[in-house]
């Protein structure tokens, strides 16, 4: 966990390392099913953590593959796109969550039905990482940042990705990109070779 008013570099996940930090959920359990369901989302859909925390069932349109995020930075609201298997997951948690007779408005919550608490989140995902192997730093936000990196490997252009994350200036994502991307920079000059 982070020391509070220090400022870490922008760090994300490898898609394996995403892959070993959602096994490391236990699928049995009802809060490893809804922890799963979270980092499927924050990675998914690249929601902040109160973005995702603020989420209603109702903010998730499961036919139109979007999911409705009411209050994003500065109070605005977005809908952005997310894929059918992480809803998959999602589906799979309210499901669960409906048998068990988890009543709650919030899409993530606890198990008396309250709100789930960022601080909670911040160090559920530090243990998970923990117990996945991960050698690095991980943190909540990191899934943002590996949906970005993933999106801009897969061709997606930047004022797309920057609707995605709910940024109000293209400028901004793409200082946020290239803050998580030097190594794909360094990569492509240690490749070059001269005569």
């Amino acid at each position: 966990m982070g020391v509070k008013g220090v400022r870490y570099p922008a760090e994300w996940l490898s898609p394996a390392e995403t892959k070993a930090l959602l096994a490391a959920c236990d699928a049995t359990t009802m809060t490893g099913m809804r922890n799963r369901a979270l980092i499927t989302v924050l990675w998914r859909a690249g929601l902040r953590c109160s973005e995702a925390l603020d989420l209603r069932p109702s903010n998730i349109d499961f036919a139109g593959g979007t999911v409705r995020v009411l209050r994003g930075k500065g109070g605005k609201a977005r809908t952005v796109g997310i894929d059918d298997q992480a809803l998959e997951v999602v589906r799979a948690w309210l499901g669960m969550r409906q048998a068990a007779g988890w009543e709650s408005p919030y899409l993530f919550c606890t198990r008396d039905g309250g709100r789930m608490h960022p601080r909670y989140v911040r160090a559920m995902v530090s243990r998970l990482g923990s117990r996945a192997g991960i050698q690095h730093r991980v943190h909540a936000h990191a899934m943002r940042h590996s949906m970005a990196v993933e999106l801009v490997r897969e061709g997606v252009p930047v004022p797309l990705i920057s609707r995605q994350l709910g940024h109000s200036n293209v400028a901004t994502t793409d200082t946020y990109l290239a803050n998580l991307q030097p190594a794909e920079v360094i990569d492509r000059m240690r490749s070059r070779t001269w005569a």
